[in-house]
């Protein structure tokens, strides 16, 4: 017996039970205070104004005149205490969310854009806030670039360089180290090797630490290369009807460990591809691998689009009745993501059916009880 198809509840999510209060953004909070007190500083503005502009009147009583002139003191400190609040306020929404920019001016913001877009190139936007506390204090630009290199998130970024301390070899200097993943990345580009696999930074550290030239990478790939082009045609023509693609098999000569999810994702897509053709259905690779990804096995595709097969034609039919469409993925979503829109579509083309159908039936009714038949 297959399993039926994983139907994910989207009330359901991971961290929160059902009826637990959502959780309050603290930046949403500070964003309607600031708009509250930013609102609460024109009303005291209007009122000065108004109280002033009644000061100009000559005939004005002296115990009036000072009874005006106190209000107004008093609403000139609410005044300053208000924009005092709402620019601190402001200040701390900023800093909340990165935009330490507005926090600094002249000499001390040219240097925070300088030191930022720099540290950015290197894929360590994270720094910004320490760069800002470094320039608050006084640190000049060079400065800055040499403490940061001290920091965790630098050598995590950086940890060929931590490997080859290690190892005594010489310390490769950011531009070289750049340098050096771009060439890994455009070899592995270059032999059409599948994407995600040794493409991020972080894929390549063990072989910075361990003083892998680019030119020892692409002998490696050429080889992994040549044992796909020499591989048992049988075995590669068995592995292709997997869904498993030569790009996938020389990664596995590559780095077997490494390669492993690819070709398991990978046969996994042919799998669910497989049976939405068997229903003539179309397969969309890209939304096979989404559903691959979630966990949907062949079994469970193999129940879920004979369903599809089996209303699809009825539900377009209802569709185009009432003026809309219901297409392919509308169904997949509903059957194997538990999408409310999809479903809940679904459900309105039923309802409108059954009430014209019901319409129908009671006018049936209403014509044989007038010529004395059935009530």
């Amino acid at each position: 017996m297959s399993t039926p198809p994983v139907i994910v509840d989207p009330g359901r999510l991971p961290g929160r039970q059902p009826g637990m209060p959502t959780p309050v953004d603290p930046n949403r909070t500070l964003e309607a205070q600031i708009a509250a007190l930013k609102a609460k500083e024109k009303g005291l503005n209007l009122q000065i104004n108004s109280w002033k502009s009644r000061l100009k009147d000559k005939k004005l009583s002296a115990r009036s005149r000072a009874i005006l002139e106190f209000r107004i003191g008093k609403a000139d400190k609410q005044l300053d205490f208000t924009k005092e609040s709402w620019t601190k306020k402001q200040n701390t929404l900023w800093q909340n969310t990165g935009q330490y920019e507005k926090l600094l001016a002249g000499t001390e913001r040219d240097a925070f854009a300088a030191v930022t877009s720099l540290f950015k190139s290197y894929g360590l936007e994270s720094l910004a806030g320490k760069i800002y506390d470094y320039i608050k204090n006084g640190y000049s630009s060079d400065t800055i670039s040499i403490l940061l290199q001290d920091s965790k998130e630098y050598k995590e970024r950086f940890a060929g360089n931590e490997a080859r301390k290690g190892a005594g070899l010489p310390v490769l200097s950011a531009g070289e180290y750049l340098s050096t993943e771009a060439s890994y990345r455009q070899i592995m580009e270059s032999a059409g090797l599948p994407s995600g696999f040794y493409d991020q930074h972080s894929d390549f550290n063990a072989w910075i630490g361990g003083n892998v030239s680019p030119s020892e990478v692409q002998t490696r790939v050429d080889l992994a290369t040549q044992a796909t082009v020499l591989a048992n045609p049988n075995y590669k023509k068995a592995l292709n009807a997997m869904g498993i693609a030569d790009s996938e098999l020389t990664a596995y000569f590559l780095d077997r460990t490494k390669s492993l999810p690819y070709i398991q994702k990978a046969a996994a897509t042919a799998a669910i591809g497989a049976q939405a053709l068997a229903q003539n259905m179309q397969f969309d690779q890209q939304y096979a691998e989404t559903l691959a990804t979630q966990g949907i096995t062949a079994d469970q595709a193999a129940q879920g689009y004979a369903q599809i097969a089996l209303e699809q034609g009825n539900m377009q039919d209802l569709a185009g009745i009432y003026g809309t469409t219901y297409s392919q993925r509308e169904a997949e979503q509903g059957v194997f993501e538990g999408n409310a829109g999809a479903l809940g579509k679904k459900k309105r083309l039923a309802s409108q059916e059954r009430g014209a159908f019901s319409g129908a039936a009671g006018g049936a009714r209403g014509g044989l009880s007038s010529y004395g038949g059935q009530k």
